[in-house]
């Protein structure tokens, strides 16, 4: 008898873990699909679905992922920023939410190309004082990225951006962006996400950025 009570209590303790993993991934699939459309990239709101995705973190304690996408809603938010005393704010809190995700996933390529994209917005509020040390941050975290993942296509589309919105007498060079993008959505084709609210960003800006070059 008490080995059946045991047995009984143990898959009621596996269904319960089970249902709260398909809530989880159902609400993530949900919120994730909304960075599909264009509309959602809007200031206002990709701070609403910031929040949104650090509630769930806060709920589930143990997935990074939500604090992944919220630090990338709040990073995308601070590039459309038009006052730029707001830049900071938020790419702090970005950047504190991107560290709770490394702190539960540990090294990771993704996290380091979201994070090179947060160094890079706050390139925006003094390009001519901030260039070198924020450029050159972001820089190494991308190589860092590639160093985790080599077949990571956001590691190459980020370069490629960083090329050409750097100026030339710093660095930056438009056909080495082109051959960057180029080799970005070469990586795109094989790329196969971890699961189905995994990161997988950037196809269709690569393509959009790639009209950018000659």
């Amino acid at each position: 008898m008490k080995s059946i009570l045991a047995y009984l209590l143990l898959l009621a303790v596996v269904t319960s873990n089970a249902s709260a993993q398909d809530r989880y991934e159902t609400a993530m699939q949900q919120q994730v699909s909304l960075l599909d459309s264009f509309s959602t990239f809007k200031p206002a709101n990709l701070h609403t679905l910031a929040n949104t995705f650090e509630r769930i973190a806060e709920a589930e304690k143990t997935q990074w992922l939500p604090y992944y996408y919220a630090a990338y809603c709040l990073v995308n938010e601070a590039f459309m920023t038009e006052d730029k005393t707001k830049v900071d704010p938020i790419s702090d809190k970005a950047s504190l939410l991107a560290e709770k995700a490394v702190a539960l996933k540990g090294q990771d390529s993704e996290l380091s190309c979201l994070l090179s994209l947060i160094a890079s917005s706050r390139i925006a509020v003094d390009p001519m004082s901030r260039g070198m040390r924020y450029g050159t941050e972001s820089a190494e975290l991308l190589e860092k990225a590639r160093t985790l993942n080599p077949e990571n296509p956001r590691v190459y589309m980020l370069q490629g951006q960083n090329l050409l919105f750097t100026p030339e007498a710093f660095g930056g060079s438009k056909v080495k962006a082109k051959e960057m993008f180029n080799l970005a959505l070469q990586k795109y084709t094989t790329f196969k996400p971890e699961s189905n609210i995994a990161p997988r960003w950037g196809e269709a800006y690569t393509k959009e950025l790639l009209k950018m070059v000659p």
